[in-house]
């Protein structure tokens, strides 16, 4: 009990993540995690933890090069979004960006796709990334609503 009582005194560790919102064509590329990684199975936007005296751009960069073999440009921040599991808190920090140069491989992650936003929905993510789903699923609703709008009588 005395075990338990001091590990949620202890402060929490928060590991800073980012994760790539890559755009190109009206799609956005996600990435499934493989069969031996935390959350195997699910699917994410690359991404990963920051190292230490990385900014979040070289992060990203970095990342997404592991990852997917590809650079991105420009890099603009989306949200942040702090979630406790169970073992461990990570403090996700979410940047747009667009395809740059290169091929996309699936070189540190199981698979790879390019879905449209509306698609989205339909792929299981971790509950950390739900949020931004669904505001990315929300914000292309809202464009197309818009141009239904302008072009009605």
């Amino acid at each position: 009990m005395k075990e338990r009582m001091r590990r949620r005194d202890q402060p929490i560790h928060w590991v800073p993540v980012g994760a790539a919102i890559i755009e190109h064509r009206g799609r956005v590329l996600i990435t499934r995690r493989g069969p031996r990684a935390h959350l195997a199975g699910f699917w994410e936007f690359p991404g990963g933890k920051r190292e230490a005296g990385e900014t979040w751009q070289e992060c990203i960069h970095r990342e997404i090069r592991e990852e997917l073999g590809i650079e991105v440009t420009p890099i603009t921040l989306f949200a942040v979004i702090p979630y406790r599991y169970p073992h461990q808190a990570v403090e996700l920090h979410f940047f747009r960006c667009s395809m740059g140069s290169g091929v996309p491989q699936a070189l540190g992650c199981a698979e790879f796709r390019w879905v449209s936003y509306q698609d989205l929905a339909h792929y299981p993510f971790p509950p950390a990334d739900a949020p931004v789903v669904a505001k990315l699923v929300g914000i292309r609703q809202a464009h197309v609503l818009d141009r239904l709008v302008v072009q009605s009588p």
